[in-house]
């Protein structure tokens, strides 16, 4: 069911190559119940494969996982967009800080000590079908 990918810890991020090959990654993504209920978030290292694989292609899969990637659940299109100004970044932070708490708020520590935050990528998500 849709509604166990949105809620889930882990989610299976699959985005393609330009050959069509999927590639996985598990992330956390977090509703956004406030500002836009169809809107979910996901953040990745601004260098990272998936954001640059974005850049080329929007179409997106995603599925429920366990924290190694291993996929317990269905396969959703989607669609994915990187976020650019400011207004959306906070969205997604605000959702990805209220889903996760003190994991979110670990990670942003982590980030900022390792001068890793300024370099994150910030992803809204869209689901094709919104009826499963």
């Amino acid at each position: 069911m849709l509604s166990n990918v949105q809620q889930g810890d882990y989610v299976s991020f699959a985005t393609f190559r330009k050959n069509g090959t999927k590639v996985a990654t598990p992330v956390w993504m977090a509703p956004d119940t406030a500002a836009n209920p169809q809107a979910f978030y996901i953040f990745s290292a601004g260098n990272a494969g998936k954001v640059k694989r974005l850049r080329n292609n929007s179409d997106v899969e995603l599925a429920l996982c366990d924290i190694r990637g291993k996929v317990t659940g269905q396969w959703y299109a989607a669609t994915a967009e990187l976020l650019e100004d400011e207004p959306s970044i906070k969205q997604a932070l605000t959702a990805l800080r209220c889903k996760y708490g003190w994991q979110m708020w670990l990670a942003d520590q982590g980030s900022r000590l390792t001068g890793k935050y300024a370099k994150r990528a910030y992803i809204r998500v869209h689901f094709k079908s919104a009826s499963n």
